[in-house]
């Protein structure tokens, strides 16, 4: 396959394509130095910047490495599994030790940091997860994972909500099969109500130890039932 230069649509990922093209097909092996910023862009038909930041998308991969003084050379063929894919493929026992770890700290910092707008949150979050607990499995998970969201947004750590929000999908889909596989929900379609109350009141009277406390113990009894099936 031959490079060649590039129509003026985002240009940065078009790049990227045709670099990890050319990786991949085994056009540049590993241990390949890459022609220099300035071929490429001329073959591309790009500005050296485009082809830069192509490169560091490259790198981010585990494709290729930059090294002082020598060039950008190819270190890998195949592309790094993202984080979403790997959560995704990873077991649930795995995932819910780190959520444990993650959400133990977020709730927590919460009980410090909770504003009055945070509050009225977790106290509508608790509402709402009783109110679908009438309702079908889908629909009560989601206000569970809507009240866990809002502990962890008291936090006010903008890198813990995003590692919360990558955790929701596989989160979301695994407590569904965990609800319908044992019947959770069969003699208390409020499960884990208490547990769910204790933590939003330990975070509103800014009690750490017991928010801390309250959710460890939640997750621990999930954990327990997740390593049983």
């Amino acid at each position: 396959m031959s490079l060649g230069a590039l129509r003026p649509s985002p240009l940065v990922e078009q790049a990227t394509a045709h670099l990890r093209e050319q990786i991949t097909d085994g056009e540049w092996p590993v241990g390949t130095k890459l022609p220099g910023e300035t071929t490429l862009a001329q073959t591309l038909g790009v500005g050296r910047s485009t082809v830069r930041e192509a490169l560091r998308a490259l790198a981010g991969a585990g494709l290729v490495q930059a090294r002082q003084g020598s060039g950008v050379f190819v270190i890998a063929t195949t592309p790094e599994e993202d984080w979403s894919t790997r959560l995704r493929r990873s077991a649930i026992t795995d995932v819910y030790e780190v959520r444990m770890l993650l959400e133990v700290e977020a709730a927590q910092l919460a009980a410090e940091r909770r504003t009055e707008e945070d509050v009225t949150a977790l106290h509508a979050a608790l509402a709402g997860r009783r109110d679908a607990a009438g309702n079908g499995d889908t629909a009560f998970v989601e206000a569970d994972i809507t009240l866990h969201r809002a502990v962890v947004a008291a936090a006010h750590n903008p890198v813990l909500t995003a590692l919360f929000t990558e955790f929701v999908p596989v989160l979301q889909q695994r407590l569904l099969d965990l609800v319908e596989l044992l019947g959770l929900r069969s003699d208390d379609p409020n499960h884990g109500d208490t547990g769910h109350a204790a933590l939003v009141n330990a975070v509103v009277r800014g009690d750490a130890e017991a928010a801390g406390r309250a959710l460890r113990e939640e997750l621990r009894e999930t954990l327990a039932l997740l390593r049983s099936l």
